[in-house]
């Protein structure tokens, strides 16, 4: 059976599940529409994350997705970092309080309590990968279960506990990678590239992701190894999507030459490889990007929280996580329900 058919999807769309940005309008839009709508549940309190997927269930009948990142216990609650100093020192030289939270991160197994609690037609994973007896846990409550793979090893690691798909991220996709291997950082890998070596190692079914714009795009992954494609840089200037207004526009500008559609992969914001538009942010602090002392995700990620923030009170598109990928150039200005139809209609 295709994975079309096992996810009951009628397009082989997913909207990729990017945390900040997927609200449950975008994910029941992109459903109701016959894809894989989804929300990225990562960042999300557990409490919130069950008002969603209520929401979600009273108002569609169509599969959706929820995704979370795969954190460990010390992960979510460590903070025990040095705030680097060129942070510290922008801080203060900007008068911005930066007051750290009282943990880095969400509890991963308070979040994945509630697919047990609240099951989903579909759970995803990022940044690590989960265990056999949750991958069954999932499946016994009627959840498909996709891991995340930069890499050919992890997707295999995905296949040998049982998952139902893997999403197969390239490097060409925006946001943050959500491979977890050495491997995976060290040299990462386009997406044709990347599924040709996971079809050699395992067939467990693929979607795939990264720099996917247009239908002719998902008929070239479709051709070379994966089932469906996961869009998100498409999606983020769609009306349904939650990002703010500048950094909507600062994507449109990239698509009409009215700034670089220039992108960077990145661990500045968060500690965690990204990719994202070149801002003053990333330009600024570039000779700290390989720093051997720069705290891991998700402690970087709690200690820019602040610097976000005040970036997007003050309308400062320089200073905000751009997250996008190389595909940037080709977003429009469109109802999320205008780029579903042309997506099919090329296809």
């Amino acid at each position: 059976m295709s994975l079309l058919d096992t996810l009951q999807l009628t397009h082989p769309i997913v909207q990729a599940p990017m945390a900040g940005a997927t609200t449950p309008e975008l994910a029941l839009t992109v459903s109701d529409f016959g894809g894989l709508g989804s929300l990225g549940g990562g960042t999300t309190a557990p409490e919130v994350l069950h008002d969603h997927i209520n929401r979600l269930k009273s108002l569609t009948d169509r599969p959706f997705m929820i995704n979370l990142m795969v954190l460990s216990e010390h992960d979510s609650t460590t903070l025990d970092s040095e705030i680097p100093a060129w942070l510290s020192e922008y801080y203060q030289q900007h008068n911005i309080d930066m007051a750290l939270p009282e943990r880095p991160a969400h509890n991963f197994h308070e979040q994945l309590q509630v697919l047990y609690d609240n099951p989903v037609p579909v759970a995803s994973f990022t940044f690590g990968i989960i265990s056999a007896e949750h991958v069954q846990r999932l499946q016994s409550l009627g959840t498909h279960v996709i891991g995340t793979a930069n890499h050919p090893l992890e997707a295999k690691a995905w296949a040998d506990i049982g998952a139902d798909a893997v999403c197969v991220q390239g490097v060409e996709a925006g946001g943050h990678r959500g491979g977890w291997l050495p491997q995976s950082a060290n040299d990462p890998m386009g997406l044709l590239t990347l599924i040709g070596q996971t079809r050699a190692c395992t067939d467990i079914p693929l979607i795939a992701a990264g720099g996917i714009m247009t239908g002719h795009a998902i008929k070239a992954v479709q051709t070379a190894g994966a089932e469906l494609a996961q869009i998100g840089t498409a999606f983020l200037t769609t009306d349904k999507c939650g990002i703010n207004d500048i950094y909507k526009q600062a994507l449109l500008d990239a698509s009409t030459g009215k700034r670089s559609s220039e992108t960077r992969l990145t661990c500045l914001f968060s500690g965690k490889q990204a990719r994202g538009l070149l801002n003053d942010y990333l330009h600024d602090f570039a000779q700290f990007e390989g720093a051997q002392e720069l705290p891991p995700y998700p402690q970087l990620n709690a200690m820019t929280k602040a610097l976000r923030a005040h970036a997007k009170k003050n309308l400062d598109v320089e200073h905000q996580s751009l997250w996008a990928g190389q595909g940037v150039a080709l977003v429009r200005q469109e109802k999320t329900i205008e780029l579903l139809e042309r997506l099919v209609k090329e296809v």
